[in-house]
């Protein structure tokens, strides 16, 4: 079970400041992120990590990650809000 506490923490992570990542990064830590595996979720810190240009251009999809853990992260997360 996912603690309140780390989904705080999470939430202040996801806020980029930059409105394009934070549509998407904020909505997914609250509904999303616990539902995800133990696996998941460690990549979804990681994604976290990255600098916010480049997240940029990975969801706007101008550009992919060269990680395939973390395209597959961002392609989970455009996927919530472009289902195809």
């Amino acid at each position: 079970m996912v603690e309140e506490v780390e989904i705080n923490r999470l939430y202040w992570h996801s806020r980029r400041g930059m409105l394009e990542l934070d549509v998407l990064l904020v909505p997914f830590t609250r509904e999303v992120y616990k539902t995800l595996n133990q696996v998941d979720r460690k990549l979804y810190e990681r994604l976290l990590t990255c600098e916010d240009q480049d997240m940029f251009g990975w969801f706007m999809e101008r550009a992919e990650s060269e990680d395939p853990e973390l395209q597959r992260m961002v392609r989970k997360i455009l996927d919530r809000v472009q289902p195809k």
